[in-house]
C-alpha cells in the first residue's frame, strides 16, 4: 500500500458525490465484512481459484481504506473460518502463504497510517512463521490511534463462545469469580473481541444469507447488507451503497420508539 494507501481528498469528494445521499454524520462506527465468492469470481474468468483470493485481497486493502478515510473506526474482515481447514489442502497452504506474504509487504504502511491491526481467533493452529509475524504486527501497531483492522483468522463463532464459557467455568472453579457476577459485559470480555464495540454494519457479498458462524455474539444487534457482488468485485460504489442502505434503517435495538436512522457517532 505505501505511499498510495489512503485515497485523495479528490477521490472521496468523487466518492461521496456519487451517492449524494450518504450522510457523513450517519456513518456505522464498525464494519464487518464476510468476503464471499472469490472462487466463483476466478472460475467465471477461467482462473484458478487461488488467483480470486489474491484478488480479494486488494478488494479488502480497498475497504480498508475507504474505511480509514471515511473516519470509520473499526473494519472486521472474515478472512479464514475454522471450517476452512476442510478446503483442498493445497488452497489452505496458499491462504496461509498469502497472508504472510500481504503482512510482510504491507506491515510498515499499516504502521505508517496509524492503522492498529488485530488477528482474532484461535493463532496456535496457524505455521509458526505466521503467528509471528501476527505477533510482531500487533505488538507494533497496538497503540496506533488510527482505524481498528480486525483479521478474523481460524475463527468460528462457536468457539469463540465455548472457549469464553470454559474460561468463566475455570475462573468459578478456582475460586475467583462469583457465577453471580456473570453478565453480558463479564461474558463479553472474554472474547476475542474484547475491548471492541459490535459492529454496526454486517456486509456479505455473493448473495449468500447467512453469517456463517462469524461474530454470532456481537451481530446481535447489527444492520445486515447482503449485495450479489462477488468479494473481489467489491469496490467503492458497492461499499457506499452498503452504507447508503445502512442508513436507511431504523435501528431500534428491541424497543418500540423508532430511533434515528443508522447511527449518529459520538
Amino acid at each position: 500500500m505505501s505511499r498510495n494507501w489512503a485515497i485523495s481528498a479528490e477521490d472521496l469528494t468523487q466518492a461521496c458525490s456519487d451517492f449524494s445521499g450518504l450522510d457523513l454524520n450517519r456513518l456505522p462506527a464498525h464494519v464487518a465484512v464476510i468476503m464471499d465468492g472469490n472462487g466463483r469470481w476466478a472460475k467465471a474468468r477461467g482462473l484458478p481459484r487461488l488467483k480470486g483470493h489474491s484478488a480479494g485481497v486488494e478488494a479488502l486493502k480497498a475497504t480498508l481504506r475507504l474505511c480509514n478515510d471515511l473516519g470509520i473506526r473499526a473494519l472486521t474482515a472474515y478472512a479464514f473460518s475454522t471450517e476452512n481447514w476442510a478446503r483442498p489442502q493445497d488452497e489452505v497452504n496458499f491462504l496461509m502463504t498469502l497472508f504472510e506474504r500481504v503482512l510482510q509487504r504491507e506491515l510498515d504502511s499499516l504502521e505508517k497510517e496509524k492503522v492498529r491491526i488485530r488477528f482474532l481467533g484461535d493463532l496456535n493452529a496457524l505455521p509458526e512463521g505466521l503467528q509471528q509475524l501476527i505477533t510482531q504486527a500487533s505488538e507494533r501497531t497496538a497503540k496506533n490511534i488510527g482505524i481498528h483492522f480486525n483479521v478474523c483468522t481460524n475463527y468460528g463463532g462457536r468457539r469463540e463462545l465455548v472457549l469464553a464459557a470454559k474460561k468463566l467455568a475455570e475462573r468459578c472453579v478456582r475460586g475467583e469469580l462469583d457465577p453471580e457476577m456473570i453478565d453480558e459485559n463479564r461474558f463479553a470480555s472474554e472474547l476475542f473481541t474484547a475491548g471492541e464495540d459490535d459492529p454496526d454494519l454486517l456486509i456479505r457479498t455473493s448473495g449468500e444469507n447467512r453469517i456463517s458462524n462469524f461474530l454470532l455474539w456481537q451481530l446481535a444487534y447489527a444492520e445486515i447488507h447482503v449485495t450479489d457482488v462477488l468479494w473481489p468485485d467489491f469496490d467503492r460504489s458497492s461499499f457506499i451503497k452498503a452504507l447508503m442502505d445502512y442508513q436507511s434503517r431504523c435501528r431500534r435495538f428491541g424497543g418500540l420508539d423508532p430511533l434515528v436512522k443508522g447511527r449518529i457517532r459520538s
